[in-house]
């Protein structure tokens, strides 16, 4: 009897050494060691073939290659991480205690992966510089000629005044609008059926046409009604309209997503304390669907921003126009990227304020009430 008590503590701990046995890692940071000098080379060859590009083109050969030198440090400390990964194993497959061995071996782990998340992302960077020089900088010389960025900012930066207003009054125009659509979606009753069908048929229809294509209807169709208010407004005016029109689709889902989210009993409550239908979605339900659909309107918002170069198919003289008659008569299209920079530097703060938005109701939502 004592014996197989024996026999059944002894096979519980070989199971628990088996179960708990140290795992050194070994593997997966022999594999961050070979990705990491993999990298360690693709970066030197690259930026070999950059700085005797440089030096060519008669650029100053001291900066240049100290320059390099700071780069060449980057995959150069991520390869010492990557050994620090190897070292930990080795650690680990030494050490005789069980959990020490466990503890070096998750380290070991952290360090593989860190090492590996580095050198994906100096790869990445070493083939976008690789791109730039190719062919003798085709890339570079064509889409990033500083002399003409820099020539073109101030007349692309006028320009981009019209994008500026044609996105700030059509932004307002669709948040007023797309309420009004959410709204006559959410129609009670039966009285209320052939103005949700009406808003259905809208929503659908300018959903499923391309941003392009509607901006082309509005601002050659409208003027050939030949009414006299519609066939006399500028493009500008066809170009808001057709955003409004395009955007005010998409945000009328993102209301109505919000106003359906307000619990029911909510609407109920304000009904049974006399509040008519419109009283209850002007006091109760609509503040709380705002509340929690301003990141997804934010959102709208920015993709509202880069469409405003759209309406340069309708004649409108915004940046992206005035960029091309830039590098039509510097036969250089470097004067298209001083507008991607244009709408970079204005929709990135656009979007880290959604970020924030969105970390702050999340943090909401975790402290609770």
């Amino acid at each position: 009897m004592l014996t197989s008590a024996l026999e059944a503590k002894e096979r519980r701990a070989s199971d628990w050494r088996a179960r708990n046995k140290v795992r050194t890692r070994t593997g997966r940071s022999l594999a961050a060691f070979a990705i990491t000098s993999l990298t360690l080379l693709a970066t030197a060859y690259t930026l070999f073939h950059i700085s005797t590009f440089v030096i060519s083109q008669g650029w100053l050969a001291a900066p240049t290659l100290a320059i390099a030198a700071v780069c060449a440090c980057l995959p150069a400390g991520v390869l010492a991480i990557a050994i620090r990964a190897l070292a930990l194993s080795r650690q680990a497959g030494k050490t005789t205690d069980t959990y020490i061995g466990r503890e070096l071996g998750a380290k070991a782990s952290d360090a593989s992966w860190n090492a590996i998340s580095y050198s994906v992302a100096l790869l990445i960077l070493c083939a976008i510089a690789w791109f730039m020089v190719v062919n003798d900088a085709a890339v570079s010389r064509t889409f990033f000629d500083l002399g003409l960025i820099a020539r073109s900012a101030t007349t692309i930066l006028k320009a981009f005044g019209t994008n500026i207003f044609i996105f700030l009054v059509s932004a307002v125009l669709i948040l007023v609008w797309a309420l009004v659509i959410a709204i006559a979606r959410t129609l009670p009753g039966e009285a209320g059926r052939p103005i949700r069908t009406l808003a259905i048929i809208y929503s659908d229809l300018f959903r499923g046409l391309p941003a392009i294509i509607t901006i082309y209807l509005i601002g050659f169709g409208l003027p050939l009604t030949d009414l006299p208010f519609l066939r006399d407004l500028s493009s500008n005016a066809y170009a808001i309209i057709a955003l409004t029109l395009t955007y005010g689709a998409y945000t009328s889902e993102v209301y109505r997503a919000g106003i359906e989210s307000v619990h029911p009993s909510q609407i109920a409550a304000a009904r049974s304390l006399g509040l008519s239908y419109v009283k209850t979605m002007r006091h109760v339900v609509i503040p709380q669907a705002v509340r929690g659909i301003i990141p997804p309107l934010m959102n709208n918002c920015i993709s509202l921003q880069k469409d405003t170069a759209l309406v340069a198919i309708i004649g409108t003289i915004d940046a992206f126009n005035q960029s091309k008659i830039v590098a039509s008569n510097n036969f250089n299209l470097s004067a298209v990227t001083t507008v991607a920079i244009l709408f970079v530097i204005i929709t990135i703060p656009q979007a880290r304020f959604v970020d924030r938005l969105i970390a702050r109701d999340r943090k909401k939502m975790r402290s609770g009430p």
